[in-house]
């Protein structure tokens, strides 16, 4: 099991895959629902993805959510800037996939 998905079950968020809608000529991978809490798996883009790619894909997606988790929690600190707080959910689904 990876480590974001360790980390969603230690925290109590569930993990789902679902169709999120059309969103044009960008994906969105995932979306946070505090009042789950709940992750939620772009089903279009993973069933578009096989093997490792598809694992790296919602192993980086559960960990960005998580980040927005830590931040609904108080665990870390709200950036004031959304280009800020996406920056730092991503870097914080590299590290935990290993990459950062």
């Amino acid at each position: 099991m990876s480590a974001a998905l360790e980390l969603a079950r230690a925290y109590g968020v569930a993990v789902d895959v679902a169709d999120l809608g059309d969103w044009g000529e960008s994906d969105l991978r995932s979306e946070y629902d505090p009042h789950g809490p709940s992750i939620r798996i772009n089903a279009r883009v993973a069933r578009r993805l096989t093997g490792a790619d598809l694992r790296e894909f919602v192993a980086l997606a559960i960990g960005h959510e998580l980040y927005h988790h830590r931040e609904q929690l108080g665990e870390i600190e709200r950036l004031p800037r959304r280009s800020d707080r996406e920056s730092a959910a991503d870097a914080f689904a590299r590290r935990l996939f290993g990459r950062g």
